[in-house]
């Protein structure tokens, strides 16, 4: 695990650039993790993904995976890759400050 500092805070991430610590997320820093990845902002489409996936993370330990992604956060799969281009699950798991979900390359 390495420090890094993103948004003005010092973070510990993984060697993919996950956040360690949910905890430690904001939109502040989601918002920063965003544009490093290539989304220049952050639409209320995006945040509702990004939303749906911490709290699921939050209430069940693990992120959901892509298909129940489409199904249950509002938003289907074809628009999540629209919104998430490099992989809406891992992506979406990334600036929400959760670990990359399971099945994820």
């Amino acid at each position: 695990m390495a420090m890094t500092e993103v948004a003005g805070a010092d973070v510990e991430v993984d060697a993919e650039g996950f956040l360690v610590y949910p905890e430690d997320w904001n939109r502040v820093l989601a918002e920063e993790i965003a544009r490093e990845n290539g989304i220049p902002e952050l639409t209320p489409r995006h945040w509702q993904v990004v939303e749906f996936m911490r709290e699921r993370y939050l209430e069940t330990g693990t992120a959901p995976s892509i298909r129940s992604l489409g199904k249950e956060s509002g938003v289907p799969i074809k628009e999540l890759y629209q919104l998430f281009p490099k992989g809406p699950a891992k992506l979406a798991a990334k600036i929400g400050g959760i670990p990359k979900p399971r099945g994820c390359i």
